[in-house]
């Protein structure tokens, strides 16, 4: 099977070089393309990524990277991973033999960010039973999709956040969604500038107000950056 990993950056000269070296560690023995999608870094972002992989230009947004991505893309399996995320050393293994069986479209992993701190290790417990039960996924699991599957929705929704919860609700619609046992490693950096209880209660709130009809523009000033 092969797979392409699609990864939306912007100025992340800070954290990119160690993420793509564990990347191309563990793409080593599968049949995968690297696919860094730059939505106008003006850091070293675009000289490390060329190092590792194809750069592609894109318009800033996530939603507007990873579609981008997705369009030269020619894996099979199109996994989305942010520039802080690493996969775990078993991840196309796992993906390939999620997506043997029946009716699955895609997938996740499980989170894990910070796990050395038992208050971190509890926020991930609760993300990754959430997606267990709930079939919900965040863009920090490294979500994975079928191509053709993808290319059924009509990829991700032209929208400036959230743009993980409404790809999972179209997906729900024509497939099925695992999660997979394996653990994604994400950084914490949000949590840590914000402090971790105000960054849950503040995630939370983003998603009760999207889920009441506030625009992911407006939704998304509320939001801003850290990097």
């Amino acid at each position: 099977m092969r797979f392409s990993i699609i990864m939306p950056v912007l100025n992340e000269e800070a954290v990119l070089e160690r993420q793509l070296c564990q990347l191309a560690r563990v793409c080593a023995p599968n049949e995968c393309e690297v696919l860094i999608v730059d939505g106008g870094s003006v850091d070293a972002t675009v000289a490390i990524a060329q190092r590792f992989g194809r750069v592609i230009s894109s318009t800033r947004g996530r939603a507007a990277q990873m579609n981008r991505g997705a369009a030269v893309a020619t894996g099979e399996v199109f996994i989305f991973l942010h520039a802080d995320s690493m996969l775990p050393d078993d991840a196309f293994t796992a993906i390939e033999r999620a997506c043997a069986a029946p009716g699955v479209v895609g997938g996740a992993f499980r989170l894990c960010f910070n796990c050395s701190q038992p208050a971190y290790r509890l926020v991930s417990f609760v993300v990754s039973l959430r997606a267990r039960w709930r079939g919900t996924f965040t863009g920090d699991q490294a979500y994975f999709v079928r191509a053709a599957s993808f290319q059924a929705i009509g990829g991700f929704p032209d929208m400036a956040l959230m743009e993980d919860v409404a790809i999972i609700t179209r997906l729900h619609k024509i497939g099925r969604l695992v999660l997979l046992p394996s653990y994604v490693t994400t950084s914490a950096r949000r949590h840590e500038k914000m402090g971790l209880a105000r960054t849950v209660l503040f995630m939370w709130y983003l998603r009760t107000l999207y889920r009441c009809g506030v625009s992911p523009e407006q939704l998304q000033r509320r939001y801003g950056d850290v990097r």
